[in-house]
């Protein structure tokens, strides 16, 4: 038996602690500053009030005050923040963990460079005080947290520097529904799924525009396909920027395709395809954390900073530079849909 600490009460790091309690395994799970509530139902009846699942009878929960007491002794610990808590991870929890203890992250996310590159989150963890000599790994791939939960069967990858280290992570997370793959190429796994909150937006827009047309319920499956077949297109060539392999599209299709199905940046893209405003929009969804809105403003300004480099062309990603438009320029829906054409001859 291994002692697993979750830092981060978030629906990913919850719906985690399934299969790592159902291996035998000691959890214990620390909740944010803004995790107080969660933890204080948790502690009251095992039931996440965000996720809306009962955790199993045994874990152990504690207020983010109670951090190092959680960290001790532990074998391995896993990083359940969102983007928006990146910065508090670095300063208030990487400090805490012993060097010899392996993390795995569920944040999700890259931050843009002034050359137009792109970093990823243990990128810019190792690159900080806090994170200097520590095993960063991360997950990526297609699962959502409420179908983990329930046990639906997932496919994802455990991505770090050390193949032996993801194996020993892997050994931790793997059941009969939770299927995971290793691998060493950081930047390809971590911009994969990154880029699919950007593109699912995107994709989100078609059932809006539906709606608008047609009435709430309406669903017309070409455009969503149309906009999901260039949401991949737009990824692998970005993926194939930052330098990852081209097999991580797989990982990137398969999130985008899990996030357009259901989720809060699906209800962003269509309420904006509805023909709200991006204010107006935001206004309907206060509360929520929408990361797609980051990442989106992030890819696109290194895109933008690439094509002054003049070393790639804006043009190249339409829906893309159509999504920055929307969400940074107030600008309302109007698919590019002849940018989409292509011509390959021979």
């Amino acid at each position: 038996m291994s002692i697993i600490t979750f830092i981060g009460a978030g629906q990913m790091a919850s719906a985690l602690t399934f299969p790592a309690f159902e291996n035998g395994h000691e959890v214990r799970l620390v909740g944010t500053p803004l995790d107080r509530d969660v933890i204080d139902g948790l502690r009251k009846d095992n039931f996440h009030i965000n996720l809306k699942r009962t955790l199993h009878e045994g874990i152990k929960y504690y207020q983010v005050e109670e951090m190092e007491e959680a960290i001790k002794g532990a074998n391995a610990i896993l990083g359940g923040v969102s983007s928006f808590g990146v910065d508090w991870f670095a300063e208030e929890v990487l400090p805490k963990i012993p060097r010899n203890i392996p993390l795995l992250s569920v944040t999700k996310g890259m931050i843009d460079q002034e050359d137009g590159s792109m970093m990823t989150y243990p990128e810019f963890w190792e690159q900080t005080e806090g994170g200097k000599g520590l095993s960063i790994n991360a997950i990526g791939g297609p699962c959502t947290s409420y179908e983990l939960a329930d046990k639906d069967n997932s496919c994802v990858a455990f991505c770090g520097r050390n193949m032996e280290t993801l194996h020993y992570l892997k050994s931790l997370f793997t059941t009969d529904y939770y299927h995971i793959s290793c691998s060493t190429d950081v930047v390809g796994v971590e911009c994969a799924v990154a880029l699919k909150n950007a593109y699912a937006l995107g994709v989100s827009l078609a059932v809006g525009l539906a709606e608008k047309k047609e009435g709430i319920g309406a669903v017309h499956y070409n455009s969503q396909a149309a906009l999901f077949g260039q949401g991949v297109r737009e990824m692998r060539k970005l993926l194939a920027i930052v330098g990852g392999n081209d097999d991580n599209i797989v990982y990137g299709a398969g999130d985008l395709y899990v996030t357009v199905f259901g989720g809060r940046t699906r209800k962003i893209g269509t309420l904006l395809g509805r023909g709200l405003s991006f204010d107006q929009a935001m206004e309907e969804l206060k509360g929520v954390t929408l990361e797609s809105i980051v990442i989106a403003t992030r890819t696109a300004r290194a895109v933008k900073r690439l094509d002054a480099l003049g070393k790639y062309k804006k043009e190249e990603f339409p829906l893309l530079m159509h999504v920055d438009e929307i969400i940074n320029q107030g600008k309302p829906v109007n698919i590019p849909w002849k940018s989409f054409e292509v011509e390959y001859d021979g």
